[in-house]
C-alpha cells in the first residue's frame, strides 16, 4: 500500500481529505481563510443561504422535533425507517415530474449501483456514453448485461450499435448523463428519445447536474428539451442544487414496485434521517420558483467560459460546469495550488475520474456568486499555465 501511495504521489494522483467550513456568497473557509468555492455543486447557493436555513429551523418545536427534525431513521425503509416525510416527498415529486411514481434513495450513487443491476439481466445490452460518471460505471459492472460504451455524444455510433445489436438482446438500455459532470456539455435528449423509440430501447438519463438548474421549473434538461414524459428512467439528485442528501428516480408504478423488491442499495441500507427529508420537502416548492437564480447561474458560466476562450485557454461545455483542460496531472495540481493562493478553491480533476491525459480544472459556479468575484480568475489561470 505504501508503494502504491508513493506512486500516486509521483504521478500527481494522490488525494487527501481536508476539513472545510461552510460560508455564504459561494465561499468556504479552510484553515481560517476564506476561498471562493469553485469545486462544489451547490449550484443555487442554497447550502450557504443563512436566511433560508434559519427559516427552516424556525419551525422546530417539542411537538415535531422527532417527526420532522430527528437525526436518524434507525432502520431501512422496508423495516421501520420509512417515516412520513418520505411519502410526502415522493408524492410531490411525482406531481412535479408528471410521473406515476418517484422512488427516493440515499444518494445518486445508491441509485446508479442499484437500478442497473436490478433491471439489466443476462441477455440484455447497455449502451452508455463513454464519459458517464463513476456511479453509472459501477452500476454497469454490477449488472449481468453486456456493456458497450460509445464515443462521447456520438449519436451516429449509437444508431450503428443499435442497428447491429438490437435483434441479439432482449432489452437494450441507453444510458447517459444530461449535463456531463466533468465536461459541462449537454446530451441531445431528443435524439436519444427518437433512437429509443425506433429500436424499442429503455432510456436512462442521469440528471444529477441538471436538476434544479435547467428547465422552466428546474426539473432538468429533459424539461428544457421537452422530453420529460419520454424518459423511461429519469434520475435526479438532491445533493447538488437542492443542497440536501439523497436522490430519486421518476418511473412507472410497476417499476416502483419492482425496485422496492429487487434493488439491493435500497433494501439493505438505513433510511435517510427525518431532518434530511423534511429539508427536501421544505425546498421542493421553492426550487420551481427559482428562475432568476437559474438565469444568473447560466450567465456566470457563459461569461466565465467566454473570458477563458478570449485568453486562448482550452475550455468547453454549455452549463454551470466550466472545465479548463490541462492534460498532465501534476501540472493540473500545481496550477490549482497557485490559484488557491489567490483565494480560489479549485481542485484538479485527474484520472481515474477523467481519462488519462485529460486532467483539468473543473470550475463550478453557483448562483450565489457574482461576476466581480470571478473577474480575475481567467487571467490568473492563463498566467499559471504560461
Amino acid at each position: 500500500m505504501q508503494k502504491g501511495l508513493r506512486l500516486k504521489e509521483e504521478q500527481g494522483l494522490l488525494r487527501k481529505i481536508l476539513p472545510i467550513q461552510a460560508a455564504d456568497r459561494g465561499r468556504i473557509q479552510v484553515a481560517g481563510k476564506h476561498f471562493l468555492n469553485l469545486a462544489g455543486n451547490d449550484y443555487l447557493g442554497l447550502a450557504g443561504n443563512r436566511h433560508l436555513i434559519r427559516k427552516f429551523y424556525a419551525g422546530l418545536d417539542d411537538d415535531n422535533c422527532l417527526q420532522l427534525y430527528g437525526p436518524g431513521s434507525g432502520a431501512s425503509r422496508l423495516m421501520t425507517g420509512n417515516h412520513a416525510g418520505y411519502r410526502q416527498l415522493e408524492e410531490n415529486l411525482a406531481k412535479l415530474y408528471a410521473a406515476d411514481r418517484t422512488l427516493v434513495f440515499n444518494s445518486g450513487y445508491h441509485i446508479n449501483i442499484g437500478l442497473l443491476p436490478a433491471l439489466a439481466e443476462k441477455g440484455d445490452l447497455i449502451l452508455a456514453d463513454k464519459l458517464c460518471h463513476a456511479s453509472l460505471i459501477d452500476g454497469m459492472r454490477l449488472s449481468r448485461a453486456k456493456v458497450i460504451r460509445y464515443p462521447h455524444l456520438d449519436y451516429g455510433r449509437i444508431e450503428e450499435l443499435l442497428r447491429k445489436n438490437r435483434d441479439q438482446y432482449t432489452k437494450i438500455f441507453l444510458v447517459t448523463e444530461s449535463i456531463f459532470s466533468m465536461d459541462g456539455d449537454c446530451a441531445d435528449l431528443n435524439v436519444l428519445v427518437r433512437l429509443k423509440r425506433l429500436y424499442s430501447a429503455v432510456l436512462y438519463v442521469d440528471e444529477a447536474h441538471a436538476v434544479g438548474v435547467r428547465g422552466q421549473h428546474g426539473l432538468g434538461l429533459a424539461e428544457e428539451q421537452g422530453v420529460l414524459d419520454q424518459v423511461d428512467l429519469l434520475v435526479g439528485t438532491f445533493g447538488k442544487a437542492w443542497a440536501g442528501q439523497g436522490a430519486f428516480v421518476a418511473c412507472s408504478s410497476t417499476l416502483y414496485d419492482y425496485c422496492v423488491n429487487t434493488v439491493r442499495s435500497l433494501i439493505f441500507t438505513t433510511g435517510l434521517p427525518p431532518v434530511n427529508v423534511h429539508w427536501l420537502n421544505f425546498i421542493l416548492p421553492r426550487i420551481k420558483k427559482m428562475a432568476a437564480e437559474r438565469k444568473q447561474l447560466l450567465r456566470l458560466g457563459s461569461r466565465l467560459r467566454s473570458s477563458l476562450l478570449e485568453l486562448g485557454l482550452n475550455t468547453a461545455g454549455d452549463s454551470q460546469i466550466v472545465p479548463v483542460m490541462i492534460g498532465d496531472s501534476a501540472r493540473a495540481v500545481a496550477v490549482a495550488e497557485q490559484l488557491r493562493e489567490h483565494g480560489f478553491w479549485i481542485n484538479a480533476v485527474r484520472p481515474p475520474t477523467v481519462p488519462r491525459g485529460t486532467s483539468r480544472l473543473r470550475l463550478s459556479v453557483t448562483a450565489a456568486m457574482d461576476h466581480h468575484q470571478l473577474a480575475s480568475l481567467p487571467r490568473l489561470i492563463s498566467e499559471a499555465l504560461n
